[in-house]
């Protein structure tokens, strides 16, 4: 309910605004918003040539038709005018994301594609653990902390190994598998909700603890520090890694004080002292690494681990190969059936998708979006908070609705003031520290028809706010 009232307020106030700035004479034409592509230059006048400054006519006279003139003004030096049919149109900058007849195109071919095989594989691949009885053996081990975080999930259940290795490949950044794993946890919950139309308590625990982000290896941010020509590419590693921490911890504790779970646990104590543990021991293993340690151990920690899942599985189904027998079919066969549910899954959630996206690619390129970005801007430094910061607050405004638009700004930020800069710095651990909360939610619950998404989307944004808050305190004190 709450998701379809703010999608409805995105659609409605960008389309307001934009109608408004056309007929107040902010914009001249609005086709970039319908039909314009990302890094496109915008129209913003067209003029007859003899309106123009005298060196432009001058240039315009000796060039042909259609020729493009770049002014070297330095009062506008990103202005270019093209000329054709006696006229000049004028362009001033660049389209910061798709327009939203593009962004339909591109959330099929780039994002629903590539999700559909990541999802055939993954899925495949979950459907031989499940029989060859990897993940009950996984769900049993794990039972006794699972039951403490999730009270409605029996013990033993399937859905606990698709959730540990959900978390699991999280941590590591194994984006490609992470989704698979959810969207199959949030299946195998869905059998146990009684309202199939609401969320229930385990699932909206499990989707706020994943939409949390915590990350060991942030392999992404560090390729594209990397590729700015950062001076230590993975000198943001451990504020990540703090700063998505204690986002878990809090989607935990606002989610576990509203369904009244006991903390006080000894098998939960356990759990997060050992978690802490084993985070600090890796921290502090690559610490004492040099840069290209660093860069060695982080590139390849993930890829290893992911390999070695793949090979776990096909090994353990190899061995137990007389259980595909007994279920009167094959290691591969298996494999194709989860592909396929895989394939059908990706299906369902491709609406749910396709809406989040349209309406969030109006609303940046609406202008809307800007102009409360800037405001939120002018706000914080009226409050005296410093300039490298508030050049970075772009990507945490836009990180919960969109990743590819946060991380455009992440690397403008970095070719902008530098990558070893505060503000890139601190951009770099906005995109890390949590997930894309309204994909999040149009997926994971798309993918099982759940309407009413209850108390989720306030608390998945509350977790964003305190990110947000910590990642500003972290990287001031390490930068």
């Amino acid at each position: 309910m709450v998701l379809s009232r703010f999608w409805l307020v995105i659609f409605i106030s960008s389309i307001v605004f934009v109608v408004f700035s056309l007929f107040s004479g902010d914009s001249y034409t609005i086709d970039h918003v319908l039909n314009g592509k990302k890094d496109d230059p915008i129209l913003v006048s067209e003029k007859f040539a003899e309106q123009l400054p005298t060196f432009i006519k001058d240039s315009i006279k000796k060039a042909p038709e259609q020729t493009m003139i770049i002014n070297r003004d330095t009062l506008n030096a990103d202005t270019t005018y093209v000329y054709k049919n006696k006229t000049v149109k004028i362009y001033s900058g660049v389209q910061k994301s798709d327009g939203l007849l593009p962004t339909c195109k591109s959330s099929l071919l780039d994002l629903i594609l590539p999700l559909i095989a990541y999802l055939a594989f993954f899925c495949g691949l979950m459907e031989l653990l499940i029989i060859s009885g990897a993940s009950g053996k996984l769900a049993k081990a794990l039972s006794p902390v699972f039951v403490k975080v999730f009270p409605s999930i029996p013990e033993n259940h399937p859905s606990i190994s698709y959730m540990t290795l959900n978390f699991a490949a999280n941590f590591l950044g194994l984006d490609s598998a992470a989704t698979p794993f959810g969207l199959k946890a949030m299946e195998s919950l869905q059998e146990l909700n009684p309202e199939k139309d609401k969320a229930s308590d385990a699932q909206i625990m499990f989707l706020c603890l994943h939409a949390s982000g915590l990350t060991l290896i942030a392999t992404s941010i560090i390729g594209y520090r990397a590729a700015a020509n950062a001076s230590n590419p993975a000198d943001v590693m451990l504020p990540c890694i703090i700063t998505s921490f204690i986002g878990t911890i809090a989607a935990f504790l606002i989610v576990g004080i509203k369904q009244k779970i006991n903390f006080k646990s000894a098998s939960l104590v356990i759990v997060l002292m050992t978690l802490i543990a084993g985070i600090v021991g890796l921290l502090m293993y690559v610490n004492h690494l040099d840069l290209i340690g660093k860069n060695y151990f982080t590139s390849n920690l993930s890829a290893l681990i992911l390999i070695g899942i793949i090979a776990f599985t096909l090994i353990f189904s190899f061995i137990n190969e007389k259980k595909f027998t007994e279920a009167s079919t094959t290691v591969f066969e298996s494999f194709v059936v989860g592909a396929n549910n895989g394939v059908k899954t990706g299906v369902t959630i491709f609406p749910y998708v396709l809406g989040m996206l349209v309406a969030i690619s109006l609303f940046r390129n609406s202008g809307l979006f800007e102009i409360i970005s800037n405001w939120i801007a002018f706000i914080f430094s009226n409050m005296g908070v410093s300039k490298q910061i508030t050049d970075a607050l772009p990507v945490a405004l836009l990180r919960p609705f969109s990743s590819a638009g946060s991380r455009g700004f992440l690397i403008d930020s970095m070719n902008t003031f530098g990558a070893d800069s505060l503000t890139a710095r601190l951009s770099s651990i906005f995109q890390c520290s949590a997930e894309s909360t309204f994909y999040v939610i149009a997926v994971y619950f798309g993918s099982v028809n759940i309407k009413n998404t209850r108390y989720a989307l306030g608390t998945m944004l509350i977790v964003d706010l305190i990110c947000v808050i910590t990642a500003i305190f972290v990287a001031t004190w390490f930068f």
